[in-house]
Formats: C-alpha cells, structure tokens, sequence
C-alpha cells in the first residue's frame, strides 16, 4: 500500500477539508464577536481569528492536512472570479470613482508607503533586539 501522501483523495476528503476550513473560520468569527460583547472597541476580524485557529489546528490533524491543502489550492485557483462583483461595482458607480478617484488612489499610496516604512522599521528594530547578545 502507497504511503498517505501518494493516496488520491475521496470526495469525501474533500468535503472533510472545506468542512474544517469553514468551521474555523466560523468559531474564528464568532469567537470575535463573543469578545466585543465583553469589549466593544475589539477589533479584530474573525477570518484572520479563524485563520489562526487553523494554523494552530493543522498540526493536530496530520491525516487532514492533505485534503485542507487541495481544497485551499483550488480555491486559490478560482480566486479570480471574487474580482468579478468588485470590477462590476467599480463601472456601476464609475461617476464616484471619478468624483473621488484622486483622493483614493492618494490614500491608497500614502497608506501604503506608511505600511511598508512601518514593516521596515519593525524588521530592523527586532533584527537589532536579537542580535544585541551575539559577537
């Protein structure tokens, strides 16, 4: 018998990895709102919650993690097609795009600009903590 890695997978492997994806990102989500009941100001987006409850869960279900990549890879690979309402949107209302455009595209630059100096400086200032001790 092939080792586990080389067995093709069952429909029902299939079902098993969409069915885990969707339920963390379900308890990631309302996990998140169970919190800004508590806190209001919590923010915090349950699908990144769900996604980090995934990435703790993988490791724990090693007969699983086969099926979850397939269906994660195919979803990967029909990605394109959740552009689709955006792009729809963005001609339907193409008089606010115009009306706004420039101050959008000048956020969208600056804010970006912002985030990359932010990563940078965090990378440099926790490369310069772990090598404080080191010759």
């Amino acid at each position: 018998m092939p080792p586990i890695e080389e067995q093709p997978l069952k429909p029902g492997d299939y079902v098993a990895g969409f069915a885990i994806l969707i339920l963390c990102q379900l308890v990631g989500e309302v996990l998140v709102h169970a919190i800004r009941i508590v806190l209001p100001s919590f923010a915090f987006p349950g699908p990144v919650a769900g996604m980090l409850l995934l990435l703790a869960l993988l490791p724990r279900l090693p007969k699983q993690r086969r099926s979850v990549m397939a269906v994660g890879n195919a979803l990967l690979g029909i990605l394109a097609m959740l552009f689709v309402p955006a792009a729809v949107g963005v001609m339907q209302y193409g008089d606010l795009v115009l009306a706004w455009g420039i101050p959008l595209v000048l956020a969208l630059v600056v804010s970006t600009v912002l985030t990359l100096l932010a990563t940078v400086g965090t990378f440099l200032l926790t490369e310069k903590l772990m090598n404080r001790g080191k010759p």
